[in-house]
């Protein structure tokens, strides 16, 4: 099973990346695990400085900005 992180502080920019990224996941079926990482220090472990983030399977995908679901399911796929 994939493992999906949303790092982000419950903004709504976070909120978006993680129903896009469920929508995606859902299109491509893929069985996934989607944890919200909302403490600072969780967040800063992976080196990400600015949230939105997309993480799959401890992989730091994109980060900053919320993707298209097209870009996800590249991102998914990689």
């Amino acid at each position: 099973m994939m493992k999906i992180e949303i790092l982000g502080m419950g903004c709504q920019k976070c909120s978006t990346l993680l129903e896009i990224t469920k929508q995606a996941a859902e299109e491509l079926g893929i069985n996934a695990e989607f944890v919200k990482v909302e403490n600072i220090k969780e967040i800063m472990k992976y080196g990400v400085m600015s949230t939105p983030a997309l993480v799959v399977d401890g992989v730091v995908k994109v980060a900053g900005k919320v993707p298209n679901k097209e870009e996800i399911k590249a991102l998914l796929n990689s």
